[in-house]
């Protein structure tokens, strides 16, 4: 595959929203910031990043570049950038102090299994379906090639959105649950940075819907302001 931006130094999944007596306190895991802050939308916070490269160019096709390679390249490479990030603050998240796996706005993901069966489950199982899901698809050569001359198969457009749509609801998680954490730790510059880059990447290939990024809209827009 080709290669893409690297930064410096099991089935489809549905959502649900919960009711006012589910969130009655933090210990419950759904969001340790307050339910009436959002301090990853805080100025000092939000015009943080660990380069400022120009998104748009980074993100459009390459002159000459086949679309599914550049697709199937940049996927892994978010992965790989997602995981990392996802591991950094797996301490945190717990069955304990994650519960359900929360997003903005209290929305819970619900993970459906290859029967069709909902599993509403804590966050970190859930993520683990989610990234255990995707590590699947990107080491099956019928799905992501890796050698010369091979085709991808159709429906691959589908699947790629499918991993993006689970992506997207990672970092979610970690901005709606974490991000004390991350603030802790320094990983919000590049919290910010991914989050941008790979929703700059979504929106230049039309790789997720209004809806799927709407709950994370207010930062999309805020982070646009320092692009």
């Amino acid at each position: 595959m080709g290669g893409c931006h690297s930064y410096p130094s099991a089935t489809e999944a549905d959502t649900t929203t919960l009711q006012p007596s589910d969130i009655s306190n933090k210990k419950l895991g759904i969001n340790n910031n307050n339910l009436e802050e959002r301090p990853y939308l805080q100025q000092q916070y939000v015009c943080q990043r660990i380069t400022h490269t120009d998104m748009s160019a980074l993100t459009a096709l390459p002159p000459g570049f086949d679309q599914a390679e550049w697709l199937a390249s940049n996927t892994v490479a978010f992965f790989k950038h997602i995981n990392l990030l996802s591991s950094a603050l797996s301490e945190f998240c717990t069955p304990s102090t994650c519960p359900t796996a929360c997003g903005p706005g209290n929305i819970v993901y619900v993970w459906t299994d290859d029967q069709g069966k909902k599993l509403k489950c804590s966050a970190p199982l859930y993520f683990d379906y989610a990234l255990s899901y995707i590590q699947d698809l990107l080491t099956d050569e019928d799905v992501f090639p890796t050698k010369a001359g091979s085709v991808f198969p159709a429906g691959f457009v589908f699947l790629v959105q499918k991993v993006f749509l689970l992506l997207f609801r990672t970092l979610a998680h970690i901005y709606w649950s974490h991000y004390r954490e991350t603030l802790a730790l320094g990983l919000h510059p590049h919290l910010n940075t991914l989050f941008t880059h790979l929703t700059h990447f979504c929106q230049q290939h039309s790789l997720l819907e209004p809806e799927d990024t709407e709950p994370l809209q207010d930062l999309i827009t805020a982070l646009g302001q320092y692009s």
